[in-house]
């Protein structure tokens, strides 16, 4: 498969760098929705040019003619002043490369979010990152949007819906959502190129600021609000406390943006389009989890992306109800230690708990240590995977039967039929009882999927209007 991708990428790059050798092709970590390939082009007179191949997973293709509408948007963006990757080829049939894809020159600088928010040497860039981004967008907003003929353009709630509604996971925390979002939907800003995905990992930096703007995938027309809305989401803080990925305030975003040109935005507005950014990626984890269990692409990352589906629902409680998520958090940490499950009687020991406590060790404690690249980073996820399982064997029956309590109490069957009871406005008189009972169930899952996230942020965002997301309750 090396063999022929290699032949594919110096065939395709002929026309544009004349005769070269491909060398040093790897696959580089990440990306559950692209690969991504970094690779050495010399050409006849020795010069090495460092490219970077993405592409669709071979066997699950993304929307026809989708890579070049992002190579466009990509050359169209560089020419308002973003930075961007140079584009030097693009290709939307599976030929050259087994799949569509695109070629662009390699920029240098780090794109972890982790690393950013922490590393002393990006201190720098630190302090201008949220001006840079700002000043970014509203040169890409600047386009007019029949520019990008083909770019997608559907209402963003009735998006979302149809893409909720077309999974079999039934979600009630994003049934409430899209009702609240539904209600309160602000005026629109004007109508843009929207790139869908700016935020920390997709941002090349270097220790005096930004360098490129990556993952150009979910580019479409919409208003321009949707990007900075996303920036804010907190998955992309990584962590950290300050509201615009982890760097600064949303006032802070909000007068750099209109400095740079950008149509002016209310905090209010902001804080609407952070709140379908939340309900957005939540939506995209069940897209990623349902490649994954369709058989399409199995992979361990994209099974651990479906249990990310728990963080976001508890996100958007901080959100839209910031005290209910405070008591459900007090009830849940005064509810004791997690139970221990009894030992087998048929199979013996170990037990099925004290299994998946063995191979999650020998992952973290072997695998991950002794291996690099994709191997390790896989590693990771893995013995991730199994410390889900093994906190939901802990915990035993008890918080399921405690959750079909729960259910039976809003006379509800099941999560489906919670599901259909937001959608037809049977809780819209019993708020405060519905959003009670959400709260509830997501943070016991957020127990199993990631505790730490509960505690990274969680006691400290919930309640705060001014810089957390929180904003007042639905009634």
């Amino acid at each position: 498969m090396r063999e022929d991708l290699t032949a594919g990428l110096v065939s395709a790059l002929e026309p544009v760098l004349g005769a070269v050798e491909v060398t040093a092709l790897h696959r580089l970590t990440g990306g559950a929705s692209r690969e991504t390939w970094a690779f050495d082009a010399v050409d006849a007179d020795g010069l090495v040019h460092e490219l970077v191949l993405r592409r669709d997973p071979p066997g699950r293709p993304g929307p026809a003619g989708s890579m070049h509408l992002e190579a466009t948007a990509m050359r169209l963006a560089e020419g308002a002043g973003v930075p961007v990757p140079e584009v030097l080829v693009d290709a939307d049939e599976a030929a050259p490369w087994g799949s569509a894809g695109l070629v662009m020159r390699r920029v240098p600088g780090e794109a972890l979010g982790r690393r950013l928010l922490r590393d002393e040497r990006f201190a720098p860039a630190r302090r201008v990152l949220v001006r840079q981004c700002a000043d970014a967008l509203a040169r890409l907003h600047s386009l007019p949007s029949d520019q990008l003929a083909g770019a997608p353009d559907h209402d963003p709630l009735d998006t979302m819906r149809a893409l909720l509604h077309g999974f079999d996971e039934p979600v009630p925390t994003f049934e409430y959502a899209l009702r609240w979002l539904d209600r309160r939907r602000p005026d629109p800003t004007g109508r843009s190129i929207v790139h869908g995905d700016f935020r920390l990992g997709n941002l090349l930096v270097e220790p005096d600021g930004l360098r490129a703007v990556l993952d150009w995938e979910l580019l479409h027309v919409g208003d321009p609000a949707e990007d900075l809305g996303w920036l804010c989401v907190r998955a992309w803080r990584f962590g950290a406390d300050a509201p615009v990925g982890g760097l600064g305030d949303r006032d802070e975003l909000l007068a750099a943006y209109a400095d740079a040109g950008g149509a002016p935005l209310s905090l209010d507005d902001l804080r609407w389009w952070e709140a379908y950014g939340t309900l957005r990626w939540g939506i995209i984890c069940l897209t990623q989890v349902a490649a994954h269990l369709s058989g399409a692409v199995r992979s361990v990352e994209l099974a651990a992306i479906g249990r990310r589906v728990a963080e976001t629902e508890w996100d958007l409680l901080l959100l839209l109800a910031p005290s209910h998520a405070a008591a459900a958090l007090v009830a849940a940490d005064g509810a004791g230690p997690t139970t221990t499950a009894p030992p087998a009687v048929l199979h013996g020991r170990p037990t099925s708990l004290e299994l998946v406590q063995a191979v999650r060790e020998f992952l973290a404690d072997r695998v991950v240590s002794e291996t690099e690249g994709s191997m390790a980073y896989h590693g990771r996820v893995a013995a991730n995977v199994l410390g889900m399982v093994e906190r939901e064997l802990a915990r035993g029956p008890e918080p399921q039967q405690r959750r079909s309590s729960a259910l039976a109490g809003l006379g509800c069957a099941d999560e489906a039929d919670l599901c259909a009871a937001i959608r037809s406005g049977t809780f819209d008189g019993r708020t405060d009882e519905l959003v009670a009972a959400l709260a509830e169930g997501v943070v016991e899952r957020v127990r199993v999927a990631n505790p730490r996230y509960l505690a990274d942020g969680g006691h400290r965002s919930v309640g705060r209007r001014s810089d957390s997301g929180g904003v007042s309750a639905p009634g």
